[in-house]
C-alpha cells in the first residue's frame, strides 16, 4: 500500500531526512519510532506533501506520489491524525466530522460508526471543538480522519500529552481498527503499548532508517531500545 524509499527532506538549508525507508502493507500496523528531533514528524509531513521531498520515492498503491499536493495524497487513500490534533475549534463535534468526510457506495465509515467507536463523541456531538478535553479532541481527530474512509490511517504523536486512561482508550481503538483490517502507520513514544498490536516497527536516527523488525524482536533486544529510543 505504502512504500517510502530513500526519502530526503529538510527545512531551508537544513537537511533533516537523509534516507528513510518504510513500507506498510494492506491491513498492517507499522510504527515509526525514534527519539525527539530524529525526523519522524518531518517524514509524515513529507509523505503528505506538506514539505517538499528532496530525494527518494513515495509510492501509494504502486503509484509515485513524491511531491504530490496534499489533496492528491488524500484522494489516494491516506488519512492523517496530525500532531497537536488541529481540530476546528469553532465547529461542533459533528461539523468537524462531516467537514472533510468522503463517502460513496463502498464507504466503511460514517457518523453512526464513528459514534459507535467513540461513544463520548456522540454524547458531545453539539459541543464546539474548543469545549472538549484533550482526550476528546484526540478522539475527534481520529474520527475525522476515519470519515475520509482512508486505506491507510496515519497518526503523528498519537497519545502525546494525554492522561494514561485516555491513552489506553486510544490504544484499544487502534487495536480494534487493526483487527478489522485497517492499515495503520503510527508515530508515538509508548513502545510497550505499540508492541501489543503493531506488526512491525521502523526506527529512525538522525533522518535515516537504522532498524526494522517485529514486536518480538524489538522487545527482546533492550540494546536497540536503549540506543535509539530512550532519551
Amino acid at each position: 500500500m505504502l512504500s517510502i524509499e530513500g526519502l530526503e527532506a529538510g527545512y531551508g538549508s537544513a537537511q533533516v531526512l537523509f534516507g528513510v525507508d518504510l513500507a506498510v502493507a494492506e491491513g498492517e500496523a507499522v510504527t515509526l519510532l525514534g527519539r525527539n528531533g530524529m525526523g519522524k514528524t518531518t517524514t509524515i509531513r513529507t509523505l503528505f506533501g506538506l514539505l517538499p521531498a528532496r530525494g527518494g520515492h513515495v509510492r501509494i498503491g504502486g503509484q509515485e506520489m513524491a511531491n504530490a499536493p496534499p489533496h492528491r495524497i488524500a484522494r489516494a487513500g491516506l488519512g492523517l491524525v496530525p500532531e497537536g490534533r488541529q481540530i476546528f475549534p469553532t465547529l461542533t463535534v459533528e461539523e468537524n466530522l462531516v467537514a472533510t468526510a468522503r463517502g460513496g457506495r463502498a464507504a466503511r465509515w460514517d457518523l453512526p460508526r464513528v459514534y459507535g467507536l467513540f461513544p463520548r463523541l456522540a454524547e458531545r456531538r453539539r459541543h464546539m471543538g474548543d469545549e472538549l478535553s484533550g482526550g476528546e479532541q484526540q478522539m475527534l481527530a481520529v474520527g475525522r480522519a476515519l470519515m475520509t474512509n482512508p486505506r491507510l490511517l496515519v497518526l503523528d504523536e498519537a497519545t502525546e500529552g494525554l492522561a494514561p486512561l485516555i491513552r489506553e482508550e486510544i490504544w484499544a481503538c487502534l487495536a480494534q481498527l487493526k483487527s478489522e483490517g485497517e492499515a495503520i502507520l503510527v508515530v508515538d513514544k509508548n513502545v510497550e503499548a505499540l508492541s501489543r498490536f503493531a506488526d512491525r516497527h521502523v526506527v529512525i536516527e538522525k533522518g535515516r532508517t537504522v532498524w526494522t523488525g517485529d514486536s518480538a524482536m524489538l522487545m527482546a533486544d533492550p540494546a536497540i531500545r536503549d540506543r535509539y529510543l530512550h532519551a
